[in-house]
């Protein structure tokens, strides 16, 4: 999430906190950022990461707490849609093709953090 500070909302603030959160686990689990808060009319990734071979697709999910569910429910169908069509725009803007590919999320509700590899797919 792309944030000036002096501009920010409370609700961004803590957005860009969980997003670097989620980074610094990844980093430490052996990923390497590829980029940050990628945009395109069809949705937003915010973390897209190598592991190996694979580029990974990192959707980061924040709940102050379970009271409506854990951040990992968050994850709508229609989210991952978005997050999936997303993807396919960076691929296709890239140029990348015959490269494994993952979709992975990152749950933060409270100060629990859960990382979830593969936890949807692409139907092709």
């Amino acid at each position: 999430m792309k944030v000036k500070p002096a501009q920010a909302t409370e609700k961004q603030l803590t957005g860009a906190s969980a997003e670097a959160r989620a980074e610094a686990l990844l980093i430490e689990k052996g990923l390497h950022l590829v980029e940050r808060n990628y945009n395109c009319k069809l949705g937003e990734i915010d973390l897209i990461m190598q592991d190996k071979q694979t580029l990974v697709f990192v959707e980061v999910r924040y709940r102050k707490n379970a009271m409506f569910g854990s951040a990992l429910d968050s994850v709508s169908v229609s989210k991952q849609k978005k997050i999936i069509a997303a993807a396919q725009h960076y691929l296709l803007q890239h140029n990348i093709r015959n490269t494994a590919q993952r979709f992975d999320v990152v749950g933060i509700t409270g100060s629990d953090m859960q990382w979830v590899t593969a936890a949807f797919q692409a139907v092709v």
